[in-house]
């Protein structure tokens, strides 16, 4: 008996410790699991044009740390690729558009998409190297404007407000396209060939004798809208850049705290500050 003992007591202590170990590993994965699903929770992944969106979700990283939040931001260079991600699910939420853009592109893909909030204003200018004021722009005249559709409309408006043209009597200024003018004693010729990231390549290389560019290529270009541009839209534009998200992600607490944030005294002195007005903050 005391044989037997001898040999099935180590072997019982070797299963106890075996179990042990099993035990500890399950709690080590079932503890990493956990941390996973709770980073995950607390962390947004946000798409972003360079300038000036990047740049303000930046300044917005240590206020969202404050509430829990970790901020990634991913950069984009074009107006396609930031809801193309967003709809497949790899952003969280993008902030790069404004909302008749936005709208725009859900008609167009389907995309299931909802503004969370709107952030600040980037004015449209009119830039020429060859021409100090509009008035002095000639019959004729080469104005390239952005390939973008549901950008027409406020450019047209700018022109018209600047007395350059007449736009047809009882048109949505927003949904205004180079059909919808009526009066242009000028006999201005557009161009809307390329896309609103080339443009200040466009400018750069001396061609045509006006290009209407967005404040955000513009500034990432160098130009300084206020100081640089020929003529700029009024901050009343309609044209707000906001955070998009997927339906119904617009209610959970990340996005909502997101948009607070970016809301703030703090975010909105530093868009004042920077921008020099070439950026405008709103809060809802």
């Amino acid at each position: 008996m005391k044989k037997w003992l001898t040999i099935l007591l180590p072997f019982a202590l070797i299963l106890f410790l075996a179990a042990c170990g099993t035990n500890k590993d399950e709690e080590a994965t079932d503890g990493g699991n956990a941390d996973d699903a709770k980073t995950e929770e607390t962390k947004l992944v946000v798409g972003a044009s360079n300038v000036p969106h990047a740049e303000i979700l930046e300044e917005a990283k240590p206020l969202l740390e404050e509430k829990g939040i970790e901020l990634e931001i991913e950069t984009f260079q074009d107006y396609v690729l930031p809801n193309q991600a967003l709809d497949a699910g790899d952003l969280d939420a993008n902030y790069f558009q404004h909302i008749p853009y936005l709208n725009a592109q859900i008609a167009e893909n389907g995309y299931d998409f909802v503004n969370a909030g709107g952030i600040h204003i980037e004015p449209i200018g009119v830039y020429s190297k060859k021409y100090k004021s509009l008035d002095e722009l000639p019959e004729g005249a080469h104005i390239i404007i952005s390939s973008s559709v549901p950008d027409h409309g406020r450019i047209l408006s700018l022109l018209e407000k600047e007395g350059l043209i007449t736009l047809k009597e009882g048109v949505e200024k927003t949904e205004a396209t180079i059909d919808d003018i009526v009066e242009n004693p000028k006999k201005l010729e557009f161009d809307a060939e390329y896309e609103a990231s080339l443009l200040p390549q466009i400018f750069n290389n001396d061609e045509g004798d006006a290009v209407l560019i967005n404040s955000n290529y513009a500034i990432d270009a160098g130009l300084n809208p206020i100081e640089d541009s020929i003529a700029i839209e009024e901050s009343d534009s309609p044209y707000v850049n906001v955070i998009a998200v997927n339906k119904g992600d617009e209610n959970s607490e990340a996005i909502k705290a997101l948009v607070e944030v970016l809301h703030s005294k703090e975010i909105q002195d530093f868009i004042l500050e920077k921008y020099e007005g070439a950026v405008v903050p709103v809060s809802e």
